[in-house]
């Protein structure tokens, strides 16, 4: 039968000062789906920003939240998830779900994988969205081993990533970074590089990074602000080896790739490459840094703390 759940919706477009807290059900799960207790929601700045203008051919009221990690409650008849075979209470991890901050939710099983032992709830519902986008970065500029990339916003949690997965595959990141993250760059393996306010190396980005004497062979940029471009675009005179998740308008003006997963080819990627990442969490070679939790009922103030503050690891509802 149909599972009672509670769910965070945005009924208008703007801040997270218009989303409420509704009554829902979660509807039996149909062949192909099942449905999910929710343990923990991931959150991400997308989740925010996907609500706050009108997008074409999404209607009102909006579900938010796009991965979590909880147990199976349901499973459609003949159904399969993400990893293979799968029976009810068997903990997994979703991601490119709709409508994650919640207590219960049904989905298609094909996003759902089993999720990593070596990780919690809190960690493993943080896992997917920014690793598939890390995995993603490093793809579309073909780093391979022995190269040097360049990395700006190396400490958020798209960075952390990159850093994790550019380790194990034998690449050097050089990482801009504020002070305050240069520690967390350098425990995943980085060379920090602070942005922003001078230092020994120089008056700017570009002079700090090249005093790291590294050559810089791609560029990946999680920041979007103008430095990270311009710097991007001085030190890589290939820019198909140049990628940003931020600034899709200095791409478009000057030739270099911009990614989302609203695009179906960063879609197709991002949907491949989940099974290798819960793999490599669940054999203790990928990490989530995790900062805070916050009931379900306090989405609005975590939202909030998440896109003003500087959490230094990933937030999570807990239902």
């Amino acid at each position: 039968m149909s599972v009672a759940a509670r769910h965070w919706i945005a009924p208008e477009w703007g801040g997270p000062e218009r989303w409420r807290l509704a009554d829902t059900t979660a509807p039996d799960p149909q062949q192909g789906e099942v449905t999910i207790r929710v343990h923990a929601a991931g959150m991400n700045p997308a989740d925010r920003k996907h609500v706050a203008v009108p997008r074409p051919g999404v209607e009102l009221p909006v579900p938010i939240g796009y991965e979590v990690s909880g147990e199976i409650l349901a499973i459609g008849p003949g159904t399969r998830i993400g990893s293979g075979e799968a029976r009810v209470g068997d903990e997994v991890v979703a991601f490119r779900v709709q409508g994650g901050y919640a207590s219960a939710l049904t989905i298609p099983a094909e996003k759902a994988f089993r999720k990593p032992a070596r990780l919690s709830h809190a960690e493993a519902a943080n896992l997917l969205l920014a690793g598939t986008t890390a995995a993603e970065m490093l793809e579309r500029v073909h780093a391979e081993e022995g190269e040097t990339i360049l990395l700006h916003g190396a400490s958020g949690a798209v960075g952390v990533m990159v850093l994790q997965l550019a380790a194990l595959r034998g690449i050097r990141v050089i990482g801009t970074t504020s002070e305050a993250g240069a520690e967390r760059v350098r425990r995943f393996g980085g060379t920090p590089v602070v942005g922003g306010t001078p230092v020994a190396y120089g008056e700017g980005l570009l002079d700090r990074v090249r005093a790291t004497g590294l050559a810089v062979d791609a560029a990946l940029d999680a920041v979007g602000t103008d430095e990270a471009v311009d710097v991007s675009l001085a030190l890589v005179g290939d820019r198909s080896r140049i990628v940003t998740i931020a600034a899709p308008g200095r791409a478009a003006e000057h030739g270099f790739r911009a990614i989302a997963g609203s695009q179906p080819g960063s879609a197709a990627f991002r949907d491949g490459i989940r099974g290798e990442l819960v793999r490599l969490a669940d054999e203790g070679r990928l990490v989530v840094p995790l900062a805070r939790t916050y009931p379900l009922a306090e989405a609005v103030d975590a939202t909030r703390f998440l896109a003003e503050e500087h959490p230094g690891g990933k937030l999570a509802l807990i239902p």
